[in-house]
């Protein structure tokens, strides 16, 4: 970098190093040379002409050194290839896509396909028929998959513009009075929201069963009932859409998962460890 600018201020500069510290490495390997490097004065640094047959040297050696890295990059299956993804609508849509950019930016050539499934258990199916490297699923999984969590997805309820709250926070009471329009009582997601209501004796009755959740946001929003959805997959929530914890506090637990005791390739590896620097 001196060579180039001939100026030890602007190679410090562009090594984003101190002058000092640029001038004892040059120093240093002059020392271990036996050879004055560079001619100092007032205006710079020059290369004498057998200095500059050594440098022409070190750049060949840079040279091979990246393409020794590229070489082991593409043994290692990070120059090709690619990492098939699968997972449900909300976490493709909200979280996904800023691991996914990270990725491509540094590893371009390895492609990245997404899947959307309706439900986890299609998302675990996907895993175990070869049809995606990583899945996104709710915690704990079934036999066969390994998974980590990566986010807890807190349930909401959905209340229409007119709802009038009679306390300070929503109540069984006045949650399973409203007309409720929910997913398909068969979904496996809201199993955990019925038998959560269950444990505290009361029975959601559904009024209307919708099997799109931006439907049944869409619908809240024009009065015709509340709702209780995952926070994730109610966004984008209309402004007039009133929102309030439940009752009792309820989450799903979101992991990432990929088949136990099976040999992933580097490429796969490599997105989950950009995942697990996300914070989600």
């Amino acid at each position: 970098m001196v060579a180039n600018y001939e100026n030890f201020t602007e190679a410090a500069l562009q090594l984003e190093m101190s002058q000092s510290a640029v001038s004892h490495a040059v120093a240093a390997l002059e020392d271990h040379l036996g050879i004055v490097l560079f001619l100092r004065g007032r205006h710079g640094a020059h290369l004498t002409p057998v200095d500059q047959q050594i440098v022409q040297h070190a750049s060949e050696i840079v040279r091979q050194a990246d393409e020794i890295t590229k070489a082991a990059e593409s043994v290692r299956g990070l120059q090709g290839g690619q990492v098939r993804i699968a997972s449900f609508r909300s976490i493709a849509t909200y979280l996904l896509p800023a691991v996914i950019t990270e990725f491509h930016q540094r590893f371009p050539a390895i492609a990245v396909s997404l899947s959307e499934q309706d439900d986890y258990p299609q998302v675990e199916q996907a895993l175990r028929e070869g049809r995606a490297d990583i899945g996104f699923t709710f915690m704990p999984t079934t036999t066969g998959i390994e998974a980590w969590e990566v986010l807890q997805d807190e349930y909401v309820a959905l209340l229409p513009p007119h709802f009038k709250l009679q306390g300070d926070r929503l109540t069984w009471e006045e949650l399973v009075a409203q007309p409720l329009i929910m997913p398909p009582v068969d979904y496996v997601m809201m199993q955990q929201v019925y038998d959560h209501a269950r444990s505290f004796g009361y029975s959601l009755k559904v009024a209307y069963e919708v099997g799109t959740d931006a439907t049944i946001v869409g619908l809240v929003a024009q009065g015709l009932g509340a709702t209780i959805l995952p926070r994730l997959a109610a966004e984008p929530i209309p402004a007039t859409v009133q929102v309030y914890p439940l009752p009792v506090p309820l989450a799903r637990v979101i992991g990432v998962a990929v088949l136990a005791d099976a040999l992933h390739s580097p490429a796969i590896y490599a997105f989950l460890e950009i995942l697990k620097r996300k914070k989600l």
